[in-house]
């Protein structure tokens, strides 16, 4: 009698973690929060929902772990972003990078339950916010205040104008993410609203040129 061999999936322990975090993410992607049941992200990921309990303790545990895979890495990014050139040129990609990472499909998940659904779950905002939301701000002040000290941006708050980014970009890229639903970014690509975007915020915080002296009278 031929004995069946189960999928390698399910004979390697040391992939499961990945298996179940992927599996979540395509099941909060179509579900959301609230109705994603930990027995359909378990039948995705292959395992079975004991086995599931071993590594992740709740649902709540499962997006927490989610979200900090996808941090981790995006934080990192950023960082590169930010190590060398002027201010400006820093600035320049760490902006770029922001727009790629939040446009890739498992930010957008991310971003759709946390605006979606997580006022109803006061841990889990503050979660993401302290996890998510302070350190690429932290990150981003951090080099809009040296652009300030070296004059090549003017006098703003640096966290607030972080925020203001961070916002702006997260807004955009999720609808860029969902033409069907926000027409009127269908006559636009997803780059022209990303320069649009960079272009404004550089305009908001460039040095204002000294004005110029008034002319003395010459005296007749």
């Amino acid at each position: 009698m031929n004995q069946r061999v189960e999928p390698r999936r399910q004979r390697c322990p040391e992939l499961r973690p990945d298996q179940i975090l992927a599996a979540a993410h395509d099941v909060f992607g179509r579900s959301g929060f609230t109705a994603a049941r930990l027995e359909d992200i378990a039948q995705q990921a292959g395992v079975s929902k004991g086995t599931l309990y071993l590594y992740f303790e709740s649902k709540d545990a499962l997006f927490r772990a989610m979200v900090l895979d996808r941090t981790g890495r995006s934080i990192g990014q950023l960082q590169d972003a930010l190590a060398v050139g002027t201010p400006r040129e820093r600035l320049e990609r760490f902006i770029t990078q922001l727009w790629t990472i939040m446009s890739d499909p498992q930010a957008t998940v991310i971003a759709k339950v946390v605006q979606g659904e997580l006022h109803n779950f006061p841990d889990l905002a503050e979660f993401y916010g302290r996890e998510v939301v302070m350190p690429s701000t932290q990150l981003l002040a951090g080099m809009i205040r040296r652009g300030i000290d070296r004059g090549d941006f003017r006098q703003v708050d640096p966290v607030l104008a972080a925020r203001f980014l961070s916002s702006t970009a997260m807004t955009h890229s999720t609808w860029c993410a969902r033409r069907h639903v926000f027409k009127l970014l269908t006559d636009v690509t997803d780059e022209q609203v990303f320069e649009q975007i960079s272009d404004f915020f550089f305009h908001a915080i460039r040095a204002t040129p000294a004005a110029p002296a008034p002319a003395t009278p010459s005296n007749k």
